[in-house]
């Protein structure tokens, strides 16, 4: 299961894994000719990650296993100092990037649990670590107050899960590395090509580590 599949990470993962021989349910916000996955081993189903789970999803999936749920939806806000910050745009991001994730959890938690080593990841970024950000080791960004604290807030959601399903399933956050997506910063190097074939490589990991917060580019992250 993929969330956010119609464009970026999520479309370049969705298609990848299918590739690899991965039975997928790619979730969209919307069905459009851009957004839809036509490729073998794809099912297509329209879920805003914002609204309840629908019964389109549930009947997708069946009675089958869930192996691997990829929280990868997400969403961030206009840069402004705390003078133009607009609460709103704040709730939304945790709205997406963290009660996203959960409703999936929530729904899906039974086809999780009847698979063989099942693994939640959700998409992260290296600006959620609390650890990094108040040694100052991004003060160099101009990241949105909304993404930082929605991205730090998603890093507990997947430390509370971890918690709760110890010895059920693996919870990961993963930092996919700088994007070259619209979401993207100036500068970004890795394309959603290689971060599908990188978290590709991820899920075939037999490490039993949970939570764990993981980089694509380089070493585990500190929470």
């Amino acid at each position: 299961m993929v969330t956010g599949a119609g464009r970026g990470l999520g479309r370049a993962l969705a298609a990848h894994l299918a590739q690899r021989g991965w039975t997928v349910v790619a979730c969209v916000r919307t069905a459009t000719p851009e957004t839809v996955l036509d490729f073998a081993g794809i099912t297509t189903v329209v879920q805003d990650v914002r609204d309840p789970i629908g019964n389109s999803l549930l009947q997708v999936i069946g009675s089958r296993p869930v192996d691997a749920l990829i929280n990868n939806a997400g969403t961030g806000a206009p840069r402004a100092g705390l003078s133009q910050v607009d609460p709103a745009t704040v709730l939304n991001a945790v709205d997406v990037n963290v009660a996203g994730p959960l409703r999936f959890v929530q729904a899906l938690l039974p086809s999780l649990l009847s698979a063989a080593a099942p693994l939640i990841i959700n998409i992260s970024s290296r600006l959620g670590s609390l650890t990094a950000q108040a040694a100052g080791q991004y003060a160099d960004l101009d990241t949105s107050y909304a993404y930082r604290i929605s991205k730090a807030a998603q890093n507990m959601l997947t430390i509370a899960l971890a918690k709760e399903l110890a010895g059920q399933v693996r919870c990961w956050a993963v930092h996919p590395g700088t994007l070259t997506t619209g979401m993207g910063r100036d500068g970004a190097a890795t394309s959603p090509q290689q971060a599908a074939e990188r978290l590709t490589h991820l899920l075939d990991s037999p490490d039993t580590t949970s939570p764990r917060y993981c980089s694509l580019t380089g070493p585990d992250l500190t929470w």
